[in-house]
C-alpha cells in the first residue's frame, strides 16, 4: 500500500524520509529473517515492522478522525493507564538510529544521549510519522539531558513534562502522586474526557494484561535451551510501546503460548549449554538490536534484559482500586517501583540484578551504556562489585549508534569465550 500522501500531510520530508526507508529492510533481514528455528508467533512481529511507518500510522490516523487524541512518550514513568482512561493512544516515541542523531545535533551538543540527540533529531527533521502525528508530548526529568532537551522540544509542540523525585522515600512517593494527578489534569484538557474509576480501572486492566503476558515471555527464557532469541524477545518489547494494546496483548500470549510449548518440548533456537547473557543498562529502542545481534552471533544467548526495553516494562503490577484517589495513588506506587538509574540510592537495582543473574541461570552480564548516558555510566561501578562478590563475569560495553561492530564483536567473542573456558 502507498502511504505517501498520508505522509505528506503530517508534513513529512519525503525525500529525506525515502533514505530512512530504504535502509529498515535490509537492516532487519540481516538481522531478524536469517534467523534458523524462530517461533512461528514472530510472523506478526515481522509483519508490524515491515509496516513501521504504514498501516500503525494509518491507524493513528484513522484515531484522530475519530477525534481521539495521540499522545507521543519518552519514559516508562508516564502511567499509560491514565491516557487509556482519556481514549487517547499512546505511543512510545524514543529514536534509536544514527540516521537523526546529526539532525538533533543542529541544536544539540555532540556530547549527549545519543537517544536524546535522534528523538530530537526525528522532530527536527520530520521525518518520523510518529512523532508528526502526535497531538501532544509527555517528557519527564529522568536526566539532565532529556529536562534541557524538553526546552527546545516544547517550542515546537504541545508538551508537559513530570517531575520525577530522585530518590524514593515515602515523601517522594507523595510528590510523584502528585505529578500523576498534574498529568491527569493535562490528558482531561487535551482529550476533552474526564478520568473515572471506571475509566481508569479498564485502563488499568489492559496494561496489567499486558506486562503478564511480557512476564510470561521472559520466564520462558529461563529454560536450557532457550526458546526464543534475545533479539526476538527484544523486538517484542520495542513493539509493545507502540502497537495498540489489546492487539498487542492477544498477538503476545498467541506467542507465550508457543514458548511454553517449546520448553515442555526442550526445543531451543541455540543448543542446550549455549552460554546465557544477561544485558543491563541503557534502553534499546527501534532500531537498535547491535549489541543483542554481536552477542547471538558470537557464541551466546541473551536469556533476559534489566532495562527500559526489559523487565523494567513489565515487572509490578499496578494495585486495582475501585475509588479513584486511592487508584491514583496505586499509579504512583507501582511507577516508582521502576529501578532506573536516575535514583539514589539505587540498591533494589543491584538486587534486580542479582535475582535475575539466578533465575535465568546467567553466565556471564553485559553492561550496556550508551555514550554520554552518565546515570547507567556510573552506576556500573557499584553493579561490577556486587557482580563480582557473586562470581558472575561482567563486561561493560559503552556505545553509540554508529557503525563500531568491529571493535565491539572482538570484545564480545572474547568474553565468551572466557565463558565457555
Amino acid at each position: 500500500m502507498d502511504y505517501r500522501s498520508l505522509w505528506a500531510s503530517l508534513n513529512m520530508d519525503l525525500e529525506k524520509h525515502d533514505v530512512l526507508c530504504a535502509v529498515l529492510p535490509s537492516l532487519y533481514g540481516d538481522i531478524y529473517l536469517t534467523q534458523e528455528g524462530r517461533p512461528q508467533s514472530m510472523d506478526y512481529f515481522d509483519f508490524v515492522i515491515s509496516e513501521v511507518h504504514g498501516l500503525r500510522i494509518q491507524e493513528l490516523a484513522d484515531a484522530r478522525r475519530e477525534g481521539r487524541k495521540i499522545f507521543g512518550l519518552f519514559c516508562l514513568y508516564v502511567p499509560v493507564e491514565l491516557i487509556l482512561a482519556v481514549e487517547g493512544v499512546a505511543v512510545g516515541i524514543c529514536a534509536g538510529a544514527q540516521f537523526w542523531v546529526p539532525d538533533g545535533e543542529k541544536v544539540l551538543p555532540g556530547n549527549l544521549c545519543p537517544l536524546i540527540k535522534a528523538s530530537l533529531g526525528a522532530w527536527l527533521s520530520a521525518t518520523c510519522p510518529y512523532m508528526q502525528m502526535c497531538d501532544f508530548l509527555i517528557g519527564e526529568t529522568t536526566c539532565d539531558g532529556k529536562k534541557k532537551a524538553w526546552e527546545i522540544l516544547g517550542q515546537h509542540v504541545p508538551m508537559h513534562v513530570m517531575a520525577l523525585p530522585p530518590m524514593r522515600r515515602e515523601c517522594d512517593v507523595a510528590s510523584f502522586g502528585r505529578e500523576v494527578r498534574l498529568l491527569r489534569d493535562e490528558l482531561e484538557k487535551v482529550s476533552g474526557h474526564k478520568v473515572t474509576a471506571e475509566n481508569l480501572q479498564k485502563g488499568v486492566a489492559v496494561m496489567q494484561e499486558q506486562r503478564a503476558v511480557l512476564e510470561r515471555i521472559y520466564r520462558a527464557r529461563q529454560a536450557d535451551p532457550v526458546p526464543i532469541s534475545g533479539k526476538d524477545a527484544l523486538l517484542v518489547s520495542q513493539i509493545a510501546f507502540y502497537d495498540d494494546p489489546v492487539r498487542f496483548n492477544e498477538k503476545a500470549a498467541r506467542l507465550a503460548g508457543e514458548l511454553e510449548k517449546r520448553v515442555a518440548e526442550k526445543q531451543g533456537v541455540f543448543p542446550a549449554g549455549t552460554p546465557r547473557i544477561m544485558i543491563t543498562g541503557s534502553p534499546m529502542v527501534i532500531p537498535n538490536w547491535k549489541v543483542h545481534h554481536l552477542i547471538e552471533t558470537s557464541g551466546a544467548a541473551v536469556v533476559c534484559e534489566e532495562a527500559c526495553t526489559g523487565t523494567r516494562y513489565f515487572e509490578n503490577q499496578v494495585e486495582a482500586r475501585e475509588d479513584l484517589d486511592e487508584q491514583l495513588d496505586a499509579l504512583a506506587q507501582r511507577y516508582m517501583q521502576i529501578n532506573c538509574a536516575c535514583f539514589t540510592p539505587n540498591e533494589r537495582r543491584i538486587d534486580d540484578i542479582l535475582r535475575m543473574v539466578r533465575d535465568w541461570r546467567v553466565d556471564g552480564v553485559v553492561y550496556y551504556s550508551l555514550q554520554f548516558c552518565h546515570g547507567y555510566a556510573v552506576e556500573y561501578h557499584l553493579v561490577e562489585q556486587a557482580l563480582k562478590k557473586a562470581g558472575i563475569p561482567v563486561l561493560r560495553v559503552e556505545t553509540d549508534y554508529s557503525d563500531d561492530t568491529g571493535q565491539l564483536k572482538i570484545r564480545l567473542e572474547a568474553f565468551i569465550e572466557m565463558l565457555k573456558s
